[in-house]
């Protein structure tokens, strides 16, 4: 019997599907186990086994630990964060509620997120450069923001949109950490309170 076209579009498709949970599976093991233990002493044997697999399928579908650990990263990053605002300081304060709002969730993803942040912060080889170059990406972001709330007046005139975004970026990663803390903050609303109006206590024109 000749193969139709619209079979071997359904075949096509399971196998995507196929692959695409397999790859969403691997992923939240991996992320599970760097949340708990950090990355250094995960292997794709271990993460194989966590998602019911073999660590051949890890590797079929990643190719090495540090692009598994790459891709976890990735999807870790994923905060949901708005693209824009009515207003650079309008823009500013949603990114920094959405962001801590996001952490005071404490997902897996996001203790694996600080986890590896914390290595990369110890030089670790693997994933010191991963987050170097996402960082980098992120005070590009943040220092457009800052000289657009500076061009619309909403940013008061003589900040520095670079060292803005770096101490942005200091208060967002540091009260991440206290709000991922064991045990977790009594009052997270309090907190993400407080931040948003250190920000615009610090920038408003």
């Amino acid at each position: 019997m000749t193969e139709t076209p619209r079979r071997r579009t359904q075949e096509r498709r399971t196998q995507e599907q196929r692959r695409a949970e397999t790859e969403r599976r691997v992923l939240e093991a991996a992320t599970a186990l760097i949340a708990a233990t950090g990355s250094r002493s995960v292997t794709l044997a271990q993460v194989g086994e966590a998602a019911g697999y073999s660590r051949g399928i890890v590797y079929h579908h990643f190719g090495s630990r540090e692009r598994l650990i790459e891709a976890v990263l990735d999807r870790a990053q994923n905060l949901g964060l708005p693209d824009s605002a009515d207003d650079g300081l309008g823009h500013l304060v949603a990114i920094v509620e959405t962001y801590l709002q996001a952490v005071a969730r404490r997902a897996p993803t996001t203790r694996a997120f600080l986890q590896l942040w914390m290595e990369a912060v110890a030089a670790d080889p693997v994933v010191a450069p991963l987050f170097a170059e996402r960082d980098e990406g992120f005070r590009r972001f943040l220092t457009d923001v800052v000289r657009r709330g500076i061009a619309d007046g909403s940013v008061r005139s003589g900040v520095d949109p670079a060292a803005a975004a770096t101490v942005l970026m200091a208060l967002l990663r540091g009260t991440s950490l206290q709000l991922i803390a064991t045990p977790p903050a009594d009052d997270v609303s309090g907190i993400v309170r407080e931040a948003v109006r250190t920000v615009r206590t610090a920038y408003l024109a």
